[in-house]
């Protein structure tokens, strides 16, 4: 029996880092998509070059939150044993929480819906230190609400992320393919201000919330966002969207 693949011929645009994309190409090729990669960031190491978050995890912290695997994969290259041993882990999602896994870690806490919300509304209340390792930039609601759950929260930058000027040749073939996933509110911000709201494709999927209200935000009409946010369920509604 054949494999079904209900994105046989569709072209779909992917604007995650590069170094992020393989398992995403990989879903969309095996379901017949043909995949056009736009990266519109790049991910890069902190500004202080991790002396921070080296300094952070090193304190054996009661709790490390991570929010990413991008941070997930940081923390662990200054990870000393002591803090292995004695900290706990919190995780926003199963990609952040596999990333840790690889290396031997299991989260102790994963929330029930996979955004930052979620995350504070299962963390336990205080008091004791809670270290927070996020992107440049990112949303404070994570640190806010441990604070606002009684914990001495040190917010700390894990890595960047700094637009890429796409060439106009992949701007082009972004143009004429049938859809576009968005990870993260970053690519959004950065592919609209290098294409243009004209140059997006006509269906527009989201991995989360988050993302979705960036894309609405650039006047792009949202065609779906899975109710788990991660690779697998954005694929899934993404060929739910374009299926015939």
């Amino acid at each position: 029996m054949k494999p079904v693949r209900p994105l046989a011929g569709r072209r779909v645009v992917v604007t995650r880092a590069t170094e992020q994309v393989g398992d995403l190409v990989e879903r969309l090729v095996v379901l017949g998509a043909e995949a056009v990669e736009v990266p519109m960031i790049e991910i890069v190491d902190a500004s202080d070059g991790g002396a921070a978050l080296r300094a952070a995890v090193g304190s054996s912290p009661d709790w490390i939150v991570v929010t990413s695997a991008n941070g997930a994969r940081r923390v662990l290259a200054v990870l000393p044993d002591t803090t292995r041993a004695h900290t706990r882990f919190a995780v926003v999602g199963p990609m952040t929480a596999s990333a840790l896994e690889r290396a031997g870690i299991v989260p102790a806490l994963i929330p029930p819906r996979f955004v930052a919300e979620s995350l504070v509304d299962a963390f336990p209340p205080g008091p004791g230190v809670a270290v927070v390792a996020q992107a440049a930039g990112a949303r404070r609601v994570v640190a806010d609400g441990l604070v606002a759950k009684g914990w001495d929260v040190r917010v700390v930058e894990a890595y960047r992320t700094i637009p890429v000027e796409p060439t106009p040749e992949a701007l082009d073939a972004a143009r004429q393919s049938d859809a576009i996933c968005f990870t993260s509110a970053s690519t959004v911000s950065a592919f609209v201000a290098a294409a243009g709201s004209h140059g997006v494709p006509p269906v527009v999927v989201c991995i989360g919330p988050i993302t979705a209200q960036a894309a609405v935000d650039h006047g792009l009409t949202v065609a779906a966002v899975p109710e788990e946010h991660t690779i697998p369920a954005m694929v899934a509604v993404l060929a739910d969207v374009l299926r015939p």
